[in-house]
């Protein structure tokens, strides 16, 4: 089957896979302090009671997805930053029950489930969401995290070949009616079957974030979805990085999506919301927090001047490293107007308050993405 016709198969219940030029999303509202290291009053805690109203005011303003961070124990600091966390297929779920439009995501680290385990809780959920799951499949990072469970700590290249071949498993319990056996590097299954399959056909959605080169291209060839961050600089810097990537899909035969995360900082004033972000980042980040992450996740791998290192750690102290978008209503969509133009498709969105944030964008920020274009007014089917 086609990459555009699996697309349209899918979009039949799956807004995903919908005619929006700019798809919107909520990132990391599974987590204590969601995605921005700092002190500040209002910080997002994990409470299911506040997530589900986040989920549900998504779902009614149209937004595409909701995507959770899978973690497993916090990175310290005075915040214990993402310390206290719902695990993503569960919260998955829950959510796809309180939600009747927007898709639900949950994060995977693969080293951490089976894929048998993976593929049955994912088509659990898609059943539970009328065909609204997709899966966010990530290799692992935080090494006293893989620690806890045992896990090996792969190399890097390692860690992708386990993850292709923990995807073939798993797209192979999704397709194949007979029973099966499959004996690879990693995997060995003996009459491998798999009912009931998902609602979505030939199977939900993937999406990953590759940083890498090698995570580029698994990407590239596995993914629906493919997240990246957008560096630092104009316009053309971004153009630049997502030519480079949709060129290395189409090496492998394929056209995903891509995403990206930014960090909202809304104000009637472009002078407020600059405040705020000084506020939270330099007088309420928790820099300790911050430096532990980068340790584990950048500083294993890469050496870091200084200068690079408090740069990296001021851009995740204000939401993991997602592009900024500072300013009025009027500002904001301006610039998501430019990330569209690059040839993004979706935008993962976080705030300090994510309430506060969504019931703010929906009212404010929403009606001028519609009026550029951007995004078609969305009104939900009945019942």
């Amino acid at each position: 089957m086609a990459i555009e016709e699996l697309r349209d198969a899918r979009g039949a219940t799956n807004p995903l896979f919908n005619s929006n030029r700019l798809k919107l999303g909520v990132f990391g509202f599974n987590v204590s302090r969601g995605a921005t290291i700092t002190l500040a009053e209002g910080a997002f805690e994990a409470d299911w009671p506040t997530v589900r109203r986040i989920g549900q005011l998504a779902d009614a303003a149209g937004f595409e997805a909701l995507v959770p961070v899978a973690r497993w124990r916090g990175f310290g600091g005075p915040s214990n930053f993402n310390g206290a966390t719902f695990e993503t297929y569960t919260w998955a779920a829950g959510l796809a029950e309180a939600t009747r439009h927007v898709a639900v995501l949950s994060t995977s680290h693969v080293p951490t489930v089976h894929p048998i385990v993976a593929a049955k809780q994912a088509t659990t959920i898609d059943h539970i969401s009328g065909g609204r799951f997709a899966l966010n499949v990530v290799c692992g990072w935080y090494q006293p995290e893989l620690e806890m469970f045992g896990a090996r700590v792969m190399e890097h290249e390692l860690r992708y070949e386990y993850a292709a071949e923990w995807l073939e498993v798993m797209r192979l319990l999704w397709t194949r009616e007979d029973e099966f056996d499959f004996d690879g590097r990693f995997f060995h299954i003996k009459r491998g079957v798999h009912q009931p399959k998902p609602i979505q056909r030939p199977f939900p959605g993937i999406m990953n974030a590759g940083g890498s080169a090698t995570g580029e291209r698994f990407a590239a060839q596995q993914a629906d979805m493919a997240f990246t961050g957008l560096p630092p600089g104009d316009s053309e810097a971004w153009r630049t990085k997502i030519d480079r990537l949709r060129d290395l899909a189409r090496e492998f035969g394929r056209q995903p999506r891509f995403w990206t995360s930014c960090a909202v900082v809304c104000r009637p004033t472009e002078k407020e919301a600059r405040d705020y972000l000084r506020y939270y980042v330099e007088e309420k980040g928790d820099w300790e927090a911050a430096g532990n992450l980068v340790r584990e996740g950048i500083g294993r791998n890469h050496v870091l001047t200084p200068e690079q290192r408090e740069r990296m750690t001021y851009r995740i102290v204000a939401g993991y490293g997602a592009t900024p978008l500072v300013g009025t209503p009027e500002q904001i969509a301006d610039q998501l107007v430019k990330i569209s133009a690059v040839g993004v498709d979706g935008c993962l969105l976080l705030w300090v308050n994510y309430e506060q944030g969504l019931e703010q964008w929906n009212d404010q920020v929403m009606p001028l993405l519609e009026q550029a274009g951007l995004r078609k007014p969305f009104q939900p089917e009945a019942g």
